[in-house]
């Protein structure tokens, strides 16, 4: 008797989680395509920017110097190992400490990690990376801002990142994908609900770009571009 109650009960909980992640899934396909916003068009005034996924992230690609911001003060070339002040984009993306700095390759993602991230037990970073003018593509695509827009935006990036009592930000030295890409420490949580393209989707929110009503993936705000 005890033992079928023992049996029922995990049962139970496993019929549980399985429901949890069928919810879970359902609502982030269908809630990712839900359109929110439109689709920019260019004007005379408009500063030309990018949504770029590497398959798993989405980084927000802007240019490096306009009249209202230049990145390069924030984030010093010079915190690269390449420091190549040649490239006139710069990207960003936010997410999961661990998951950045301790899974550059999903072979190496450990359970630990991805349980951390997925229930608000970790930190978060900021990974920047510098580029030349990205070209469009399946994984690449060109949106139009304008000024009262981008100055949205700008806000949105600076309030992601964690200042030192100096305000500067807070660069995590050592930590690298390749020559052109550093990582700061962040603000805000990575959780189930609140991923790495959850956060791109909420930039093109603030800035009045098409967007998923909401979205943890990145094929949810790629979906809605290529409507």
């Amino acid at each position: 008797m005890q033992f079928r109650k023992v049996v029922r009960g995990a049962a139970y909980a496993v019929g549980g989680i399985i429901g949890a992640v069928a919810v879970y899934g359902v609502a982030a396909f269908g809630l990712s395509r839900i359109p929110v916003g439109e689709r920019s068009q260019p004007t005379p005034q408009a500063i030309e920017a990018y949504i770029l996924s590497n398959g798993v992230h989405t980084d927000i690609v802007l240019p490096v110097r306009t009249a209202q911001m230049d990145w390069s003060e924030l984030v010093p070339y010079a915190d690269t190992p390449a420091a190549d002040t040649t490239m006139q984009y710069l990207g960003f993306g936010w997410g999961d400490k661990g998951f950045y700095l301790d899974t550059p390759t999903w072979a190496q993602l450990k359970a630990s990690t991805a349980f951390k991230a997925m229930f608000w037990l970790g930190t978060s970073a900021m990974h920047t990376t510098y580029h030349h003018q990205p070209n469009e593509g399946p994984d690449c695509v060109k949106v139009y801002l304008t000024p009262a827009e981008y100055a949205r935006l700008i806000e949105y990036i600076k309030t992601s990142f964690d200042y030192d009592a100096a305000g500067r930000v807070q660069h995590i030295p050592g930590h690298n994908y390749g020559r052109n890409d550093t990582f700061y420490e962040a603000r805000r949580t990575y959780n189930l609900f609140y991923t790495c393209n959850t956060w791109a989707n909420d930039a093109l929110k603030v800035s009045g770009q098409k967007a998923s009503l909401w979205t943890p993936m990145d094929s949810g705000i790629f979906y809605q571009y290529a409507q």
